[in-house]
């Protein structure tokens, strides 16, 4: 019996050893520290670019760069424009693996000529804020001010999300706003504003935000009635749908939306 037990013990040792080897120091399967399973685009590589509305500018930039640090073989392009003109280069076959609109009427566009791969992804809100010269040297002090005719005011124009929604606000406040420029993009408004080209536009209140001081922000009360809803998707034509899906999921997930917090977006 002795012989025995000295077998079976012998037995069960060797058996521990080798599942302790092949164990190894592996993190448990959920570790933000292993990859595999866990995190199943670790090791995504290769290149993709990004058509994205022009408010995304700024926090896309980050994430795009936080993106390739954690994927080193991995490269993000951007390009920003007003949603409406990006939709209409990818419908021309502009090279593209990944869409983010400002707003859901644009990416039901996108999504109703068969150019998204799968249903795009909501992933932040922002609402409309009027623009005006630091110190608000004219007293702007809402909607019903920029109808003064000695008011100098911009805005986008109405097939552009940012426009859509700054008619909305007209709207819900029952103002006719005649601005003396349209622009296709938000940027471009912003831009007005700040050379000093225009008294007073409309853009979005991460537009503001971002102008670090160059403009000042004065809130629009009836924002909440034109609250735009940004979305993301992987476009059909993709060269690279795999590394494409990863990039959008970044964006959604929880560092992406702390890079879009701080810019001042809401959550969707």
């Amino acid at each position: 019996m002795t012989a025995r037990r000295s077998v079976v013990a012998g037995l069960v040792a060797v058996a521990a050893l080798v599942l302790t080897a092949c164990s190894g120091t592996d993190t448990p399967v959920g570790s933000s520290s292993q990859s595999g399973p866990s995190d199943p685009e670790s090791d995504v590589t290769g290149s993709i670019t990004v058509f994205a509305a022009a408010s995304l500018q700024q926090p896309f930039t980050t994430i795009g760069r936080q993106f390739e640090t954690a994927h080193p073989g991995a490269s993000v392009a951007f390009s920003f424009a007003g949603s409406s003109d990006l939709v209409t280069q990818i419908r021309n076959g502009a090279p593209a693996d990944v869409f983010a609109a400002a707003d859901a009427a644009t990416m039901a566009e996108l999504s109703s000529a068969d150019l998204a791969d799968g249903s795009p992804r909501d992933f932040a809100t922002n609402t409309i804020e009027i623009a005006v010269a630091p110190g608000n040297p004219l007293r702007i002090a809402g909607l019903d001010d920029l109808t003064d005719p000695d008011v100098q005011l911009v805005t986008c124009a109405r097939p552009v999300p940012c426009g859509a929604a700054a008619a909305a606000v007209a709207d819900a406040a029952g103002v006719d706003l005649r601005p003396v420029s349209e622009e296709q993009s938000v940027t471009d408004v912003l831009g007005k504003v700040e050379s000093g080209q225009a008294d007073a536009g409309l853009v979005y209140v991460t537009d503001v935000r971002g102008a670090d001081g160059r403009v000042d922000g004065v809130p629009v009360s009836q924002a909440a009635d034109a609250v735009n809803t940004y979305s993301i998707g992987v476009l059909r034509e993709s060269a690279d749908p795999e590394l494409a899906r990863a990039f959008a999921a970044a964006v959604r997930s929880a560092a992406g939306q702390r890079v879009l917090s701080a810019a001042g977006f809401g959550t969707p």
